[in-house]
This record gives structure tokens, sequence and C-alpha cells, in this order.
């Protein structure tokens, strides 16, 4: 794997996706700064008028394996190179003009950011025209854990805060996708992001940045100086790859014990922090713990 010094390492996790060509196309298009970007495909290769040919572009091939690699990639990425950020991407994004130099310009230490994330709308490349009223999305909570068959931590779009705390650029946020977040290098590393224990290969990545990220006293920020557009996949394209049920439910079992019941005396401070949390009851402490 090349080597590089670029100020941004920008890593796009692939598993058999259709527009990772434009999306790094569009990355390369729009970064005014000195950025290395690095696709890594996850256990398959891509035809050759698939590759895009530029200094700055940096393929690398997992082996096939019977699971999703995408923590595994971004490890080896973060491992190899250098520069002072660290971006992950999906291979399925359109990016703001300036994107990186956005980020970087704006930055705060010790901060997760989470550019603001619009719609995608992938066949004309370009933000998704909304038909109702729905907002970018700036904010996501955390849902009601227990709402679910098998108890988890989830996201959603939290409009209400959006809407509420629009004049406000960059500011706190509870929960985010995992599509995109932006970080320096060193403190990905110092946070001991991407575990593979527990979380295997896939799955529950923005709940692992976030929720270390501010145990540790640091903050996850939504960033509304610059933004990227995000394909919601759903029953037009799938999901292209193969995931384990078995896999996904034990990623999210581990989560879930761990920062719930592990971690209960933070957790408890966490939801407190932004209470209060929409679909959250009032007792809610003697739903999850019987107190």
């Amino acid at each position: 794997m090349a080597e590089s010094m670029a100020d941004l390492t920008v890593v796009i996790p692939s598993r058999n996706e259709i527009f990772l060509k434009r999306t790094i196309e569009d990355v390369l298009e729009k970064a005014r700064g000195d950025i290395a970007i690095y696709p890594v495909l996850d256990g398959y290769d891509i035809p050759e008028d698939e590759i895009v040919h530029d200094p700055r572009v940096n393929y690398v091939r997992l082996p096939t394996v019977g699971h999703t690699q995408k923590r595994h990639a971004i490890n080896k990425i973060a491992a190899e190179t250098s520069g002072r950020f660290i971006m992950s991407l999906d291979a399925h994004c359109m990016m703001d003009e300036g994107f990186d130099v956005k980020l970087e310009e704006s930055f705060i230490d010790g901060s997760v950011m989470i550019p603001r994330r619009n719609r995608l709308d992938a066949v004309n490349w370009s933000i998704q025209i909304q038909s109702d009223s729905r907002p970018s999305i700036d904010y996501e909570y955390t849902m009601w854990p227990l709402k679910f068959d098998k108890p988890g931590l989830h996201g959603f779009r939290w409009d209400e805060r959006t809407f509420a705390r629009s004049a406000i650029q960059i500011d706190e946020t509870m929960h985010f996708q995992g599509s995109c977040w932006f970080m320096e290098r060193e403190f990905f590393h110092r946070m001991g992001f991407m575990q593979i224990d527990g979380y295997t290969g896939w799955g529950q990545e923005a709940e692992e940045i976030g929720l270390k990220t501010w145990r540790a006293g640091g903050q996850v920020l939504t960033n509304k100086t610059t933004w990227y557009a995000h394909l919601h996949k759903g029953a037009t394209y799938g999901r292209m790859w193969y995931m384990s049920k078995r896999d996904v439910d034990a990623c999210n079992a581990y989560s879930f014990n761990y920062w719930v019941h592990e971690n209960k005396e933070f957790f408890a401070q966490f939801i407190e922090k932004f209470w209060p949390v929409p679909g959250w009851p009032p007792d809610w402490r003697k739903r999850l713990w019987g107190e």
C-alpha cells in the first residue's frame, strides 16, 4: 500500500458497491486541500473500467472472508498512513465543494465531526428533492432501546432539534449514522476506535465512536458549515452484500450490554445530557434497570 503524507486520509470501505467510482470521482472533484483516498475492496475485485486512475487514489484489497470487514479496513488504513486527519465515507456519497477545508478549518480538538447529511439522488447525482418538509439531517437521537424485539442502540433523525437549533453552526449531536465521520488520526488511535472484539467486522460503528468519545470527555459535533449527501439504498438498490443476521444480532447485543449495563453510570449521564429524548418514557431507569 502506498504511504501518504496527505493532510486528510479518506477511507471508503466498499463491498460490491455500484457507486464506488462515482463517489471517488466526486471526492476528488470537491476536495480543495491535500487528500489521499483509500477505497478498500472488501473481498472482491473491480473491472478495469471502474478503476479511478489518480495519484491520490490508492486501492486496497482485503481477502475474501465470510463477514463484512469495514472495521478491519478502517483500522488498516489508519495504521499504515500518516497525516493529521482521517475520514470514513460510505461508497455511495456526494460531497460539498471544499468539504475537506471547511472541516479542517472549523475543527475542534477532542471531537468527532459529522457533516450535515443530505439525501442523495444517485441517478442524477444530486441532492434529492424532498416532497415533504423533512430538513437535512443535522442531529440524531438514540431510540428507546426496548422498543425493538431485541433491545439495541440505534439512531434516528431528530428533526425537532434540527429546527430548534438551526442557527448553531457547530453543535453537539447525540447520535449519528456512521456513513461519514471526521477526526484527528491521533485521536482515532488514542480512543481505540473500530474495536473488533464484540463488534465483529461491521455494525454499531457510530454507537461505539460516539459513546467512547462522550465517555472520555470529548464531543460528537454536527458541522453545518459543510455537507455530504448519502444514498438510502432501500428496495431500489438493496444492500449489495450479504450480512449475517447472527453476526448483526451478536454485535447489537454486545453493544447494548456493554454500554447500557457495564457502563450504566456513564450511560445514565449520557441520556440525561440530552434529555428529553424522543420516545423515551419518564420511568426509563426503572424499565432499563429496575430502579
